[in-house]
């Protein structure tokens, strides 16, 4: 059921006025309205006016849930909480979670310009006006309209899922529009050289705990030298980076892109770009908002594609992936199933001569402490440090991934007469000429090192010493192996499994 109560004059906004209608993609059930008072001048209705609305959805509601709300002229902010139960479930049987966010009066049309933002489910209560607004939403006139708070029952229990939502208008004169200033897309750089990131990290604009200042001291102190902000949902953040951004910091703007059927990285957008999230596989939409990321000169990552969690395991496919994330935060059980998945795809690429083939790349997806920023961190090649630069050097895959910034790898393939190839390049050779295959490692004590091809392992070495340093060869042919990268693991914990990531490369190609 659902019922509305003003504090004393009800107005019965029950289930016969709900329906179900289409966004563009999923179904999503929309309330009856919340109405308030008639539009009257600002300074004729100082103070406040507050609605509550109750009511239950049920287990399989749609993903999204609208409840319209008619804001009269004269209010200067929107102030919604929320809540809802918490019963306990059996065993194995997903709980309750309902998400939260808001679209204004232009709507909520897929792909549309109503969006004003998405706090999922890390606050229960938010406000929007025109010269602030809660991290995660977009501050800016409360214009007279139709809004809408979008609700995500992300699960819902055997009992149902009840829920609470308070509505508070302050009318009033609204305050002065303050214009964004995004982080500047070139830092001092080093010419052509390695630059290390981290692309996937959360601030306190989506479910992390930490500010963008505090972000920024960490990747200063793990040696990065790009960031790439990616809030669940929202480009709410992107105006609060150009502060922290430096000669010595590149910080780029995108979003992680949080679907029912798993999370994309959209790296380095224009900024001011939102990306919708509002579908799912079923529904054919995907292409399109890869599309748009591009369009807004980003790159398309998926996230952590095997991860466990609800809505987490990646469901599109890879047709429109510019890079996949393989490793995310500690290096895990997940992470190996995603290597795994990954040279498969590599495997499948030289089938047509390797074109085509996605680089892979890693970064920490850090929330909050103690979750490291930096580890793992993707090390690209780039002719500097520019968003285009970096960018191009990911796109073409010149990079490899560490677990922090004491690792270093030079990783090169050669032939007899002076051929010479890098990470992400290809050695045009004949296939029965002698290649040599070479990987300098530092910064890895007591690891070995692991020549992968589309065969699978055919070389490992032996331990590292102590000092973590090390030069390793290995010859092969293109005949033999279409395409070789490099692993450095630890000691294995758990034989026959291998040890952990402590590093790993992008191929490069062998023969014509």
């Amino acid at each position: 059921m659902c019922e509305d109560d003003d504090h004393g004059t009800g107005t019965g906004n029950g289930l016969a006025r709900r329906a179900l209608f289409v966004t563009g993609a999923a179904a999503a059930l929309t309330l009856g309205s919340v109405t308030f008072t008639d539009g009257t001048p600002a300074e004729a209705t100082p103070g406040t006016e507050t609605k509550t609305v109750r009511g239950t959805l049920p287990t399989g509601s749609p993903d999204f849930v609208y409840l319209p709300v008619e804001i009269p002229s004269g209010v200067r902010e929107l102030r919604v909480s929320y809540t809802y139960d918490r019963p306990s479930v059996p065993a194995g049987t997903a709980g309750n979670a309902l998400d939260i966010g808001v679209f204004d009066q232009r709507g909520t049309e897929l792909g549309g310009k109503g969006f004003r933002g998405w706090s999922g489910g890390a606050r229960t209560e938010f406000f929007v006006r025109a010269d602030d607004a809660t991290p995660g939403y977009i501050p800016g006139p409360v214009k007279a309209g139709t809004w809408h708070i979008a609700l995500g029952p992300y699960t819902v229990s055997p009992q149902g899922l009840a829920y609470e939502i308070t509505i508070t208008l302050t009318y009033g004169e609204p305050g002065e529009v303050v214009d964004p200033v995004y982080p500047p897309e070139r830092a001092k750089g080093r010419g052509r050289a390695w630059y290390r990131g981290d692309c996937h990290l959360h601030s306190w604009y989506s479910d992390g705990r930490r500010t963008p200042a505090e972000i920024a001291a960490l990747a200063r102190a793990a040696g990065l030298d790009f960031i790439n902000s990616s809030e669940h949902n929202t480009q709410s953040a992107h105006a609060h980076w150009a502060s922290e951004a430096g000669d010595d910091l590149l910080i780029m703007v995108g979003e992680e892109v949080t679907t029912r059927n798993g999370h994309v990285v959209a790296l380095g957008i224009d900024p001011g770009t939102f990306v919708d999230w509002r579908y799912r596989a079923r529904d054919n939409r995907f292409g399109k908002y890869a599309r748009r990321i591009r369009r807004a000169g980003g790159l398309v990552v998926p996230a952590h594609p095997h991860a466990t969690c609800v809505g987490c395991n990646w469901k599109f496919g890879f047709d429109d992936a510019d890079a996949v994330e393989v490793w995310n935060g500690a290096y895990s059980p997940e992470d190996e199933v995603a290597l795994a998945d990954w040279d498969g795809m590599l495997v499948a690429s030289v089938r047509e001569g390797g074109r085509d083939w996605i680089p892979a790349m890693g970064n920490s997806d850090a929330h909050r402490d103690p979750d490291p920023v930096g580890v793992p961190q993707t090390v690209v090649l780039a002719d500097d440090l520019t968003r285009e630069a970096i960018q191009e050097g990911l796109r073409a895959g010149r990079s490899y991934v560490a677990e922090s910034k004491s690792v270093a790898l030079a990783f090169t393939a050669s032939g007899p007469k002076g051929e010479h190839a890098d990470i992400g390049g290809r050695l045009k050779v004949a296939k029965d000429v002698p290649v040599t295959v070479r990987l300098e490692v530092s910064g890895a004590p007591r690891c070995t090192v692991r020549f992968v091809t589309d065969q699978g392992v055919l070389f490992t070495s032996a331990v590292l010493p102590v000092a973590g340093a090390g030069v390793v060869e290995w010859r092969t042919t293109a005949q033999y192996a279409a395409y070789v990268r490099a692993e450095v693991r630890h000691e294995a914990v758990l034989a026959p499994l291998p040890g952990a990531l402590a590093a790993f490369t992008n191929p490069i190609f062998l023969g014509r």
